[in-house]
């Protein structure tokens, strides 16, 4: 007799090797708007799949749905995803895992009038493009506008949090 086990492997921050996020800011018909794309680079210990797959791990266990549905995080205060704006600093935080970036000076205007900013989190590795590096412009609007980029992520309207003080 065979028999499977239902245990599920604890979540391992290693498993998703190195996790990107770039900010930007886009014009939109009722003024900028801030983004946040967030990536693996594919470099976990064993290979770009399993960085792929704790990442899906990672956001579905969070509440995240990928593929499409945008997620309110405003609206869903128990959703374990939050953003702190700090500094001039942006911090993504998940349970097990954070990843800041620097953004830009439009980008913290934008989410200084806006109060949030949308994040596409997503599955797809993108190797290419490592932090500290530049990123050509045309390369990141392929990558980030890539219906494989978009179908693979999870769609979060995040809050800007700031330290109380």
């Amino acid at each position: 007799m065979t028999s499977t086990s239902s245990e599920t492997r604890p979540f391992n921050a290693a498993d998703l090797g190195t996790l990107v996020v770039m900010a930007w800011s886009g014009e939109a018909p009722d003024g900028d708007m801030p983004y946040l794309l967030a990536y693996p680079l594919g470099d976990a210990p064993d290979g770009p799949e399993a960085a792929t797959a704790a990442v899906t791990e990672l956001l579905t266990s969070s509440g995240l749905p990928i593929g499409g549905e945008l997620v309110d995080a405003a609206a869903k205060p128990s959703l374990p995803v939050s953003m702190l704006v700090e500094a001039g600093q942006a911090v993504v935080t998940l349970p097990g895992c954070n990843a800041q970036c620097t953004p830009p000076p439009e980008w913290l205007a934008a989410v200084g009038e806006r109060g949030y900013a949308y994040l596409v989190f997503t599955t797809r590795p993108w190797p290419d493009a490592e932090p500290g590096k530049p990123v050509d412009p045309e390369e990141f609007a392929a990558f980030a506008g890539a219906e494989e980029t978009l179908t693979a992520a999870a769609h979060v309207v995040l809050p800007a949090r700031k330290l109380r003080g």
